[in-house]
């Protein structure tokens, strides 16, 4: 049985810019990777960004005449009519009550990505607005609705999250600027910011100026670069733009979702404010200290801007707090943590980090844990920091935390690799126990495992009083093959197959 894809409705053009396409290719990512399909309904007429959803290899309906006109929503109607039950996404200031209601009378659960409550009254059933000001709007809406609020849900792109806990060096003298003002910036803010980075009479300075696919201004910003003292170069549809992030000292950025790449990759961020819908993030950065925030747009002259990108460029002090005070609100888990909502699980998984060795240490010393282990003697802390780190760094383990919808963390999950074939260990923290969570943690982490290696078989040893984890595998679709001795003792061997019961997990 196929699972329902993810219909995503969103657009981008030189008007709106392309924060709303982008965020959302971020979750269809996130959808895909986790066994999802993925279907975009979109009014963007940007071939470079239809490039992009078509190489990720997603289906794209195009739609000529976005809503409020009729068309959008009978074309988007009939492809939700091919996926009964699949969730429909919505990104875009367009999308009001009305057309939330419409989805809901079509009978299909609906998220709706969001930044400052504009539809009035929502009628879905997930509100996501992954901005700082988010848990302080008031959100009228249904009973049934669930609101995802706050930075932990930022949607990040595939190509940020290798860089998770990746450490910045900081210098003292800072003379790589990095320059991005949204996908469109059709007053061309981008020239005002060349103009004051040739105020600035030290350097010489490296600039990286990246042009939005629907910018109009792109020869007179040529012009601009080619006549500057500094070394400016215009870079378009950039192929790794958390790569050119890293490069950089210090970013001039609008105040729209770019900001918080930016901040997840820790880069001191000078913030313009292009729109409204940008003007509480920006003021959100800099009241947490992750940002400089030179406002609207109109009221700035280069001068103003120079001198500021001076004090910047010149205070690595200054930069080194914003850098870590920005990195701080971003963990690159938002997707997960979404994804996991629109299944409707329980749990979710992350790998392991070097912050849950004493949680782990502690959960393999609980009594339980080693009753039901194959050596019950307690683990010395030193032995556990040496075997912990071992299995960090050992490609042929998958290690993995399950965390719950409010990121308490539940148990581990533990895969060893042997070709096709792995041994799976699994164990739970007290308070989780008899909830039903053992069996959903074996499920979908065996199902990733599945999705993301040449794993065809996976292997478990019970012993024989352990009833709780006979009862967690046998409910996770593993059959007992019979009993096998492990350090001389009497144990269950259980076995799951890739593809058994996959059409039951995908429900």
């Amino acid at each position: 049985m196929r699972e329902d894809p993810l219909v995503i409705r969103a657009d981008a053009n030189a008007h709106i810019g392309t924060g709303h396409l982008m965020r959302c290719l971020a979750l269809a990512q996130g959808w895909k990777d986790s066994g999802g399909e993925v279907v975009f309904t979109t009014a963007c007429p940007n071939d470079n960004l239809l490039g992009r959803l078509y190489g990720e290899g997603f289906t794209v309906h195009k739609i000529e005449n976005p809503y409020p006109h009729p068309q959008d929503w009978q074309t988007t109607r009939e492809i939700l009519e091919e996926y009964k039950g699949g969730w429909l996404v919505i990104d875009g200031y367009h999308f009001d009550s009305s057309y939330q209601r419409l989805v809901k009378e079509a009978g299909h659960p609906l998220l709706a990505i969001d930044d400052y409550g504009h539809a009035g009254h929502y009628y879905a059933d997930i509100v996501l607005n992954q901005n700082l000001h988010a848990e302080n709007l008031t959100y009228s809406c249904e009973p049934y609705a669930k609101l995802l609020l706050g930075t932990k849900y930022v949607l990040l792109r595939r190509e940020f999250l290798k860089w998770r806990g990746w450490k910045r060096e900081i210098p003292e003298v800072a003379r790589k600027v990095l320059v991005t003002m949204g996908g469109s910036d059709p007053e061309n803010v981008t020239l005002k910011v060349i103009n004051a980075i040739n105020m600035v009479d030290f350097g010489p300075l490296e600039v990286a100026v990246v042009v939005g696919p629907t910018n109009p201004h792109y020869e007179a910003l040529e012009r601009a670069a080619r006549a500057s003292r500094h070394s400016i170069v215009l870079m378009r549809n950039v192929p790794d733009m958390p790569e050119l992030m890293s490069w950089a000292d210090v970013a001039i950025a609008a105040g729209g979702t770019t900001c918080w790449e930016l901040a997840f990759m820790g880069l001191p961020t000078v913030l313009i404010v292009m729109a409204e819908n940008q003007r509480l993030v920006a003021e959100g950065m800099a009241e947490e200290g992750g940002a400089i925030n030179l406002g609207w747009h109109g009221d700035l002259s280069s001068d103003e801007m120079a001198k500021v990108m001076i004090d910047v460029l010149t205070d690595g002090r200054r930069r080194l707090k914003m850098s870590c005070k920005a990195q701080g609100l971003v963990d690159g888990e938002g997707v997960e943590r979404l994804v996991m909502h629109l299944k409707g699980h329980k749990l979710r998984l992350r790998a392991v980090k070097e912050e849950d060795c004493k949680l782990l240490w502690e959960l393999a010393n609980d009594p339980e844990v080693r009753a039901a282990s194959f050596s019950s003697k307690p683990i010395p802390w030193e032995e556990h920091v040496n075997w912990f780190r071992s299995k960090q760094s050992d490609t042929s383990c998958l290690f993995l935390l399950a965390l719950n919808e409010i990121d308490e963390p539940i148990g581990q999950v533990r895969f060893d690799l042997d070709g096709s074939r792995a041994v799976v260990s699994v164990s739970l923290r007290k308070e989780f126990r008899g909830k039903s969570y053992g069996s959903e943690l074996i499920r979908i982490a065996s199902q990733r495992l599945f999705e993301t290696s040449n794993v065809n078989s996976i292997v478990a040893y019970v012993k024989l009083a352990n009833k709780a984890s006979v009862h967690a595998f046998v409910n996770a679709g593993f059959k007992q093959k019979g009993l096998v001795m492990i350090y001389g003792q009497e144990a269950f061997n259980f076995l799951l197959e890739k593809g058994y019961l996959y059409h039951e997990w995908s429900n």
